[in-house]
């Protein structure tokens, strides 16, 4: 396998997170030390890139990624960025012919979305989304289940995401919290999460009823300052939806979650069974067989906790009975990008399926404003 090469565009604490897994992936499926490089970042000031390539250990560092985008020795480029900056890199890394890793959301509205999909379909480069928790172990037998159609046909489902991380109305502002540079509040930043864990697992959604709300309207404009500024993004989202199949479902997502670190669960529920998952217990499936005898004495009917621990297909390290974190999914996700890029195979997941979360998205913010069920394609 050819060595593959990496860019990385901005370096914050996702960047961080991003450089970290690259150098573990190696170690996870015995590979070369040398087999998946990171061989420059930019960054958006000279300081702080120089600073990340002595903390990565490459050579190359600018605070412009177009000098990034036009070196040979770079094969592909991760976008650790703010949203508002996706779609303009994405366009010049698919026109120099880069493959694509970029971050959630991945964009800040959904005619960007549909032009980064676009460009990278054109140019026929790789492009993939970080959609890290697609990839624990539990998730992806969830997936199995589904489509071998232990569930039957699903009648509901719930998710929810919250956080806890503003619930201080001293907590200054940062650019989370404008909609300038981020496009949209808890619903872009952890919402992208849950809706994409459902829309995996259960498909297209088609509509969607929903409540958006800013619950601190103001916030000091900096650390210990007197000066208050406007808060445009909401805080949390309520929404009520249908996929395409018809099933109805609920999802909160909400980052003034009182006592909630990653609050992130979901539950489906159908004619022949139900599965749940939550991150605070993330190496176990729960799934209730309805075909199971309920008798005696309820028989052997009841959710039972499928083993998925850390059984990541091709895994060397850690011991597949270990519990799997943060960190390991997000390497999985990414090794999964460089073996589409290894394999020539098609990216899971795509920037199509970031364009339909992009969408359910939309439709969330246009119902708030209207009060009323939305579909996703009307304007």
């Amino acid at each position: 396998m050819p060595k593959i090469r990496i860019g990385l565009i901005g370096y914050g604490g996702i960047g961080r997170v991003h450089a970290a897994a690259y150098r573990a992936i190696p170690f996870h499926y015995g590979l070369p030390a040398d087999s998946i490089q990171i061989a420059g970042v930019a960054t958006s000031r000279a300081e702080t890139a120089a600073r990340a390539a002595k903390e990565i250990g490459c050579d190359f560092h600018s605070a412009d990624y177009h000098e990034l985008l036009a070196r040979a020795d770079i094969d592909a480029v991760d976008i650790c960025t703010p949203n508002n900056s996706h779609h303009a890199i994405v366009a010049a890394a698919a026109a120099a012919g880069k493959h694509i890793y970029c971050e959630k959301p991945l964009a800040m509205n959904v005619v960007e979305a549909e032009s980064m999909a676009q460009a990278v379909h054109s140019a026929g480069v790789k492009a993939q989304m970080t959609f890290n928790f697609r990839f624990f172990p539990a998730i992806l037998r969830a997936r199995q289940l589904v489509d071998a159609g232990f569930l039957g046909r699903v009648f509901s489902f719930r998710g929810r995401y919250h956080r806890s991380s503003y619930i201080s109305s001293e907590k200054p502002m940062s650019w989370r919290l404008r909609r300038a540079i981020t496009g949209g509040g808890a619903l872009f930043d952890l919402g992208s999460h849950i809706l994409d864990l459902l829309y995996c697992l259960l498909g297209d959604f088609a509509e969607v009823n929903a409540t958006l709300d800013t619950l601190i309207k103001e916030r000091p404009s900096a650390a210990g300052a007197a000066e208050k500024t406007p808060v445009d993004v909401d805080d949390i989202a309520l929404l009520q939806a249908r996929l395409a199949d018809g099933a109805l479902g609920t999802v909160e997502i909400s980052r003034m979650g009182t006592g909630a670190t990653n609050d992130l669960t979901f539950e489906i529920f159908g004619d022949r069974g139900a599965i749940r998952w939550a991150l605070d217990d993330p190496a176990w499936l729960y799934a209730f067989d309805l075909r199971d005898a309920d008798s005696p004495l309820g028989g052997e009917r009841g959710f039972r906790k499928i083993e998925a621990v850390g059984r990541f297909a091709g895994g060397k390290a850690p011991d597949p009975s270990m519990t799997p974190d943060f960190m390991r999914v997000h390497a999985e996700c990414q090794y999964q990008f460089i073996r589409s890029i290894w394999d020539d195979k098609p990216t899971s997941p795509s920037f199509d399926d970031g364009l339909h979360i992009q969408r359910i998205m939309d439709a969330a913010e246009r119902s708030s404003k209207r009060g009323a069920w939305v579909r996703l394609n009307d304007d």
